[in-house]
């Protein structure tokens, strides 16, 4: 295989940990909304928080993936 696929093979891995971490937070944002109705606005800005940062590692992945490729 040639360095350009692996990058490509990489990142698809990648965008493995971000998916699980961001189904994660939701599913316990649902959660504790279920359970606690009125700290609803508190949990979504903790969520949307969480979301952002899972979602950035992908990002960066993406970034990496095409400015290392030969």
């Amino acid at each position: 295989m040639e360095l350009g696929t692996l990058n490509m093979v990489g990142l698809g891995l990648a965008a493995i940990g971000p998916g699980i971490g961001i189904g994660l937070i939701f599913a316990a944002f649902v959660s504790g909304v279920a359970r606690q109705p009125e700290a609803e606005s508190k949990l979504r800005s903790i969520a949307i928080l969480g979301f952002v940062l899972a979602e950035q590692l992908f990002i960066i992945g993406v970034a990496l993936a095409f400015v290392l490729q030969p």
